[in-house]
């Protein structure tokens, strides 16, 4: 671990004292999500202390507490300060040694220096932060918001793993590093040392500063500080533990660890012996390069600013950036391009001022020029989509620039065929729906179970996917099963076991394609909390890992003798946990992202992640096709920027934003439930509320309830069905008497707060990497605003006031509608009617509603509805009927309508259903004979 010249006798060993008795939090929880802004706040209680220790009136008892106040503050700081480069061994000693000489005047001028600077960040941007005897520039401490000149380089740490230096000779070190700058180098950064595998790991984890890791051959496994929450996590998918490495292994066997928790950190391998022979056992692929002991510095120097500036390094901005600067002529689109007839416009210039100069400079419809076609990509912008499948771990990555709908739509119709059946859920988004009419693949519609309490579905059993795909074998059919295509993460935050999801239907299936719809998810790749089991690239490398490995095939080989036969006779399947052959599996896995929605991405940019073994063989001409029918030839140059940016960003500081994401919605999620004014009516729902019991295996109901500490977390979430994004927070407000779009309504009117989504009786909160302490604060305090004038209100009702409110609060969380489940497809438009699947022919229901005297209009509350239902003719739907809320169709072209889909309609009461005009009524096909039958008539007519 890294230390401080006196604090590693003085503080450090204390700090391991003190932190048997409790003093120090070395929880999972604390390590990932709170240690790095809990050491600010630290710090800048220990600035308070220092100015009431300087309080002129202070008393010397009150002056005794305040200095055993500080000194266990101090303690506690130094357990875990070490992981961190500033603020260095000599301003914490200094702060050592002025509480000890009680010397408060200057312990306040250090502490108040490094409390600023960690406030401010100004030890980023100026070395003025790190000298006591330095004054700093108010530009250093308070950064101009909307810098347009990024004058101060980007600042990083580099983590030195290396037990045998003494702390002078990691001064020299430090030293040696900072005379090696030049003024010519994109950034700057210091050095923290530790000593052993397990002090990398957690220096890995809880400093969001580092982005290179040098590890030097030949230190210890073990810390002299424990952390054995953190280091079973920190394990967790290894094939190797401590005790089947040799000491010769730590170096790579950490490269590779680091990787896994951070796949973005580059590693240098650094030692003493046969360099030739290390390099070839390197195997993680974050390691860069190895270094025998004795060359020289500055090779590894530049190698580390290399491998930030290869992250760093945004192909399509930069080469954007250039062409803004050049005198271009414009003989061609856009007349916006340049700005011209902007800036030189009687009526529109304030245009120009509110969006600025750059905006326009960057206009352009040219590919050439130092541009690049989207549509084509040879330079530029296919540099920038290779770094995108690098940064995200795919194979090939694709920019679209209309948003993820469109991005649905061309897998969809690249992957898909007419005829071929798609496992899908009927709540996903309505792009997925077009999608299939436009490519004439068969919608099996499956249905996720209901949460009818707060009107929403949740997500598709793993068992109802398992019997869809076995019944359908068992009808012969399996060989038309082209897809399963799911939501993960849901709107209201159902995150699927996407590992097992895949590995059990691989075991029916095994070169079943996955589509997942991870629109509101691209944020989840960099935590490792998410990504190993619970996103589809993640998943997909997990599966890739463990079904190469020996340990695998023993496994499966058990498996295979115990279970007998994959088909729908087998009543075991269903509740076993089920394992493909690993010689007969093909991993082919795409992925949609709204980067926009959850990264820094300008609104409609997305991408498109393929990890599809035989894409090339099967897939890459007609991918290619449809990207072509669905982006447009003008697509927009700085949403193409934003998506190169926002790369970039996630790979740079992705771990950073994130794991702060987590920890606000964590934070909030405490706050408001455990407030006794705010829960009388209001609460965020848990995973009790929103997953029901036989799908939470663990058992875990709550994220902040006693007793549960985030190791339970993790245990659950690596093996749960479905788990819920602590991020994504639904909150229910019917029980203060507003419905959902009233309460969104209010709260953006009156408080200026913008909600994602709203059903009858909740709104959600989505957090985001925009969320910041303050917000979170302001939120707390508007809950408690409102929750006090309910409070108040109902205080002063009378008695049928009272009454009134309580029935209104019934009306909402109690007297819900049923949800209903899809129906099924009018024979028409099905290929055999007896089939137990329900797959159908929507592309033809869809189309037939083009003729108009193929429709008809029925209102929604008349009789004529109730009578058919009854006694028929069917009611069949001639389009989609999509409601928001929920935002999904409830109706889909050629479905028989059922009662339950009628009720449901009639008791809603929002104001936008898309493909339904309350005036007309319910569109609905007039229904001829049914395909089989006409087929059959037809046949006879050819005898």
């Amino acid at each position: 671990m890294a230390t401080r010249k006196v604090v590693r006798k003085k503080a450090v060993r204390k700090s391991a004292t003190a932190r048997a008795a409790g003093s120090t939090d070395t929880s999972l929880q604390y390590l990932l999500f709170n240690a790095s802004v809990r050491r600010a706040d630290n710090w800048n209680e220990l600035n308070i202390i220092g100015g009431k220790l300087n309080s002129p009136g202070v008393s010397k008892t009150a002056a005794a507490d305040l200095h055993a106040g500080a000194e266990k503050l101090m303690s506690k700081i130094a357990a875990l300060e070490g992981y961190w480069a500033f603020p260095g061994q000599s301003l914490f000693q200094a702060a050592i040694d002025a509480l000890t000489d009680s010397d408060y005047g200057y312990f306040l001028h250090v502490v108040g220096r490094i409390s600023g600077a960690l406030k401010n960040e100004s030890y980023r941007r100026t070395a003025d932060a790190w000298d006591l005897n330095a004054e700093i520039e108010d530009d250093a401490i308070i950064p101009d918001y909307h810098d347009q000149h990024g004058s101060s380089r980007p600042y990083f740490e580099v983590l030195v793993v290396d037990a045998n230096l003494s702390e002078a000779q990691q001064e020299r070190l430090r030293q040696e590093v900072r005379s090696l700058r030049r003024p010519e180098d994109p950034f700057i950064y210091e050095i923290v040392f530790v000593p052993s595998f397990q002090d990398a790991m957690v220096a890995t984890v809880v400093n969001y500063d580092l982005q290179s890791v040098v590890i030097k051959d030949g230190f210890p496994y073990q810390s002299d500080l424990s952390f054995p929450e953190m280091d079973e996590f920190l394990r967790r998918g290894t094939l190797v533990g401590e005790d089947s490495l040799a000491s010769e292994d730590y170096a790579v066997e950490l490269a590779s660890r680091i990787y896994r928790a951070r796949p973005e950190l580059d590693a240098f391998l650094v030692t003493d012996r046969g360099v030739e022979g290390l390099a070839g056992k390197v195997s993680a692929p974050n390691i860069r390069r190895v270094f025998f002991a004795a060359e020289e510095t500055m090779e590894l120097h530049l190698s580390i600013l290399a491998g930030v500036g290869d992250r760093y390094d945004a192909p399509f901005f930069e080469n954007l950036k250039k062409y803004a600067r050049r005198p271009v002529g414009t003989w061609h689109a856009l007349p916006v391009a340049r700005g011209k007839s902007i800036f030189n416009s009687h009526w529109i210039q304030d245009m120009g001022h509110f969006f600025g100069a750059n905006l326009f400079m960057a206009e352009s419809s040219a590919t050439t020029g130092g541009l690049d076609s989207l549509l084509e990509p040879t330079g530029n912008i296919k540099q920038a989509q290779e770094k995108a499948a690098r940064c995200f771990g795919s194979d090939q990555t694709y920019f679209v620039t209309n948003g993820t709908s469109t991005a649905n739509k061309i897998v969809v119709q690249g992957v898909c065929k007419p005829g071929d059946i798609v496992l899908i859920d009927r709540n996903c988004h309505k792009s997925h729906h077009y999608g299939l009419v436009l490519s004439g693949a068969q919608p099996l519609y499956m249905d996720a179970f209901p949460l009818v309490p707060y009107s929403m579905y949740g997500a598709v059993p793993l068992r109802s996917i398992k019997e869809t795909l076995l019944q359908l074998k068992a009808e012969g059919k399996l060989g038309k099963v082209r897809m399963l295509l799911l939501t993960n993460v849901t709107f209201d935050g159902h995150l699927y076991n996407v590992k097992r999801v895949m590995e059990e239907c691989l075991a029916i299936k095994p070169d079943l394609i996955f589509l997942w719809d991870e629109a509101w998810y691209a944020f989840a790749r960099f935590s490792p909390f998410y990504r190993h089991t619970r996103t589809a690239m993640g998943a997909r490398a997990a599966l890739v890992e463990r079904y190469a490995s020996d340990e695998y095939r023993e496994e499966y080989a058990k498996f295979k003798k115990s279970i007998g036969s994959i088909d729908i006779k087998n009543k075991k399947l269903l509740s076993t946990r089920l394992l493909p052959d690993p010689d007969k599996v093909r991993f082919r896995v795409y992925c949609t992202q709204s980067t926009h929605k959850s990264l820094s991405a300008l609104r409609q940019g997305s991408m498109i992640h393929v990890n599809d073994q035989d894409f090339k063989d099967d897939a890459h001409e007609a991918f290619d096709e449809a990207f072509m029918t669905h982006t447009s030839t003008s697509p927009s140059q700085q949403i193409i920027a934003s998506l190169d940016l926002a790369r970039r960003q996630a790979e740079l500081e992705g771990y950073r934003l994130v794991t702060r994401q987590i920890q606000l919605a964590l934070e909030l999620r405490l706050q408001v439930n455990n407030h006794p004014l705010i829960s009388k009516y209001f609460r965020f729902l848990d995973p009790a509320d929103l997953i029901p019991k036989q799908y939470r295996q663990s058992g875990l109901a709550s994220y902040d309830a006693p007793g549960v500490t985030w190791k339970t977390v993790v245990d659950a979430w690596e093996e749960d069905e479905f788990a819920l994004d602590p991020t994504r927070l639904t909150l229910v407000c019917g029980n203060a008497g507003y419905d959902g779009t009233q309460f969104k309504g209010l709260l953006a009117d009156k408080y200026d707060i913008q909600v994602n989504k709203t059903t009858r009786n909740t709104v959600l909160f989505q957090s985001n990497i925009n969320n910041s302490r303050s917000s979170t604060a302001y939120l707390i305090e508007t809950l408690v605003k409102l929750a006090r004038q309910v409070d108040n209100r109902l205080a002063r009702s009378s008695r049928d006031e009272k009454a009134a409110f309580a029935a209104r609060v019934k009306s909402l969380t109690e007297d819900v509608p049923d949800l209903p489940d899809f129906s099924h497809f009018h024979d028409k438009f099905r290929s055999n009617p007896k089939s137990k699947t329900r797959e159908g022919h929507m592309r033809e229901g869809f189309f037939s509603a083009y003729v108009s005297e193929n429709c008809e209009h029925v209102r929604l509350f008349s009789k004529e509805i109730d009578t058919r239902l009854r006694k028929g003719p069917e009611l069949v739907s001639a389009n989609f009927v999509i409601p928001y809320p929920p935002g999904f169709p409830i109706m889909v072209p050629g479905q028989v309508l059922s009662p339950g889909i009628i009720n449901f309609m009639r008791a809603l009461d929002v104001k936008e259903i898309h493909g339904y005009n309350a005036e007309l009524g319910i569109k609905l096909l007039k229904m001829g004979k049914p395909r089989a039958a006409a087929k059959k008539k037809s046949a006879a007519k050819k005898r």
